[in-house]
Order: structure tokens, then C-alpha cells, then sequence
């Protein structure tokens, strides 16, 4: 879940709002004049409230501002090992992620700090699309990649609303092409991948719409900027109880099958061979994420 960093109410407010990580925003949620206080509260709200499980991130200004650098800094040295994750908006190339990673490295040596800091980062320009693969891989410390849509727009071009939608009628999702581009890069580092905002806070359905696509992808969570979208993308993106059960009587038929030396089986009226059971491998897995 986002929450600006410049707002100390909203940063206490977002401890507890039961999201798997909450980044504090010093990028598009803070004006310019406000960044470098901001930077202040983010420490501040980090080391003093009680952040339970979830996993407590900073988003830094991008590369090309004259804010990054001293983001890095001071939100480090302030929080230390409070800070679980930084999250590099508008990455273009592996350079910018490898440019991140060393200065961490040298500030985690410095300081003495015992536990690595992760990294997450967002796709959101055109030429971070195109180079979406070799972001992904460009760092051990990579977490996630996330699609961002809203910047991706401008980028593009693109002629879309307010809530990053075709501004008229379209063939097919309009963002399918660059979500799978995003998706594959992200399997192929063997990292999640998080799917884009979405900005009509109050449009429950739409953004539950729009969860579910990304998860029927493969994608493994979803932003939120409200905290009434967190709960909607916690049960989106968990497997039901009904494909859990499935997925344990597909594994439980397919290992007796085994054993009597047979590689596929009839099931229901449907094949079930290895890659099925690759595939419930992921529902288990995911479940046991969700405490299912």
C-alpha cells in the first residue's frame, strides 16, 4: 500500500492497515517543497510504530532528480534496519538498479547494518519496458518489479483517462502486452511481480475487476492507494478453497498413478500429467502464503 510520506497521520494510519508491505511515498505523493522533511517523518514513523509483519519500505525519487541520492542517505542512515525495502521509480536500464545496489552496499558498511536491504522496482517507462529482463536480473538484491501504468501512459503516449484507461473503445485489455512483458521478466529472475495502482479509490468493483486480471496472469499482488483496496487485493490474490482442494487431490491422484509407473492420468474427463502438478505446485504454494 502507498502512503505519503509527508504525512504523519497517514504513515501511523498505514501500520496497521494489514497490507503485506507499505512503502512511504517520497516520490509522486510528496510536492517538491515537502521532500526533504518528508524524508525526516519516513525515519520517524519507520522506528516508532509497530509494524507487526508487514514489510516496511521507502520509495525514493527517481535517478534522474536531485533528491535520490540524499533519499538513499538519509533514510538509511536514519532507519537503519527499520527499512525492509527501497523501491527505484522510472528504472530504465540494469544500470540504474546496479547504481542503487552499490550505493546501499557502501552505506551498509558503514553502518554496521547485519541485514541486507531489498530492492523493488518500478517499469514505467518505455524504455524500462523494453528492457524489462535485464532490470529484473540486474541485482541479488531485486525483490519485485511492479507495473506502473501511470507513468508507462505518459511514456508511451498513450491517450488514456485519469484511472490509466483507453480514453475510447479498445480490442482486448489494453494493458495485457506490457503486464505479460513484466510478468515473464519477473518469472524468469525468479522474483515476484506486482501489479499498477489504481487511482478510482472508490471504485470497488473496478479495481476488484481489475485484481483479478492480474492474478488470472500470475501476477502476485496488486497495489493499493486506499486502505479499502487492501483486504479486495488480500483476497484476490489468495487461491480459493476450492482450488487448494483441488490442487491436493490432483497431487494426491497423480503420485499414486506414479508409483504404478503411470506419467498421466485421465481425470474428471481431463489429462493430468507434470505440468499439472507444476501448476498446483503454485496454488499450494500461494496458500501457504495465505495461511490457507
Amino acid at each position: 500500500m502507498a502512503t505519503p510520506a509527508s504525512s504523519e497521520r497517514m504513515c501511523e494510519k498505514a501500520a496497521s492497515s494489514g497490507a503485506d508491505l507499505v512503502f512511504l511515498d517520497l516520490e509522486d505523493a510528496c510536492a517538491p517543497a515537502a521532500k526533504e522533511a518528508a524524508r525526516g517523518i519516513a525515519v520517524r514513523a519507520l522506528t516508532g510504530h509497530d509494524w507487526g509483519r508487514t514489510v516496511r519500505a521507502v520509495r525514493v525519487n527517481g535517478l534522474d532528480t536531485p533528491w535520490c541520492h540524499d533519499d538513499i542517505i538519509e533514510i538509511v542512515t536514519g532507519a537503519r534496519e527499520a527499512v525492509d525495502v527501497l523501491i527505484v521509480p522510472k528504472a530504465r536500464s540494469a544500470r540504474d538498479v546496479w547504481w542503487v545496489d552499490v550505493l546501499l552496499t557502501q552505506l551498509e558498511h558503514k553502518l554496521g547494518l547485519t541485514r541486507r536491504i531489498a530492492l523493488e522496482v518500478l517499469i514505467e517507462e518505455a524504455e524500462g519496458l523494453s528492457n524489462a529482463a535485464e532490470i529484473a536480473r540486474a541485482s541479488n538484491r531485486l525483490e519485485a518489479i511492479i507495473f506502473g501504468a501511470g507513468d508507462l501512459s505518459a511514456s508511451l503516449k498513450a491517450r488514456v483517462d485519469g484511472n490509466f484507461d483507453p480514453v475510447s473503445e479498445y480490442p482486448g485489455d489494453f494493458w495485457h502486452f506490457a503486464r505479460v512483458q513484466v510478468l515473464a521478466a519477473a518469472r524468469g529472475a525468479g522474483i515476484d511481480a506486482i501489479d499498477a495502482p489504481y487511482p478510482a479509490y472508490q471504485d470497488v468493483d473496478g479495481y476488484r475487476r481489475s485484481a483479478t486480471h492480474a492474478s488470472l496472469l500470475g501476477f502476485d499482488g496488486k497495489w493499493a492507494i486506499h486502505p479499502g483496496q487492501v483486504p479486495i487485493a488480500n483476497e484476490v490474490f489468495a487461491p480459493t478453497e476450492q482450488e487448494v482442494a483441488e490442487a491436493h487431490e490432483a497431487v494426491a491422484i497423480y503420485r499414486a498413478s506414479e508409483a504404478e509407473g503411470v506419467g498421466a492420468i485421465g481425470r474428471d474427463g481431463r489429462l493430468v500429467d507434470a505440468a499439472h502438478m507444476r501448476l498446483a505446485a503454485n496454488v499450494l504454494y500461494k496458500a501457504s502464503l495465505a495461511g490457507a
